[in-house]
């Protein structure tokens, strides 16, 4: 693995030298995902799928009649279950 060394620009740019952006076609609009992992930065060429996955499940709950306080009174009967 390499090892870039990058500089914070004015207005907080960081630009990815052209070999990189040679390498793995990136272009000027191309966007990013960007992981915070208690301070180390992963940085991904590829769209965070989290937010689709999380309206899918949403979507199918929603089919089956489930809501968010269905699911709190569900979740804490189970606590209560095993508590108990």
């Amino acid at each position: 693995m390499d090892t870039i060394n990058l500089q914070l620009a004015q207005r907080g740019v960081i630009v990815l030298p052209k070999p990189l952006r040679e390498a793995y076609n990136l272009h000027p609009g191309d966007q990013f995902t960007l992981l915070d992992l208690d301070g180390v930065f992963v940085l991904s060429p590829r769209r965070s799928e989290i937010d689709a996955l999380a309206d899918r499940i949403s979507q199918e709950l929603a089919k089956k009649g489930e809501t968010l306080e269905s699911m709190l009174v569900a979740l804490r009967e189970e606590r209560e279950r095993y508590a108990g």
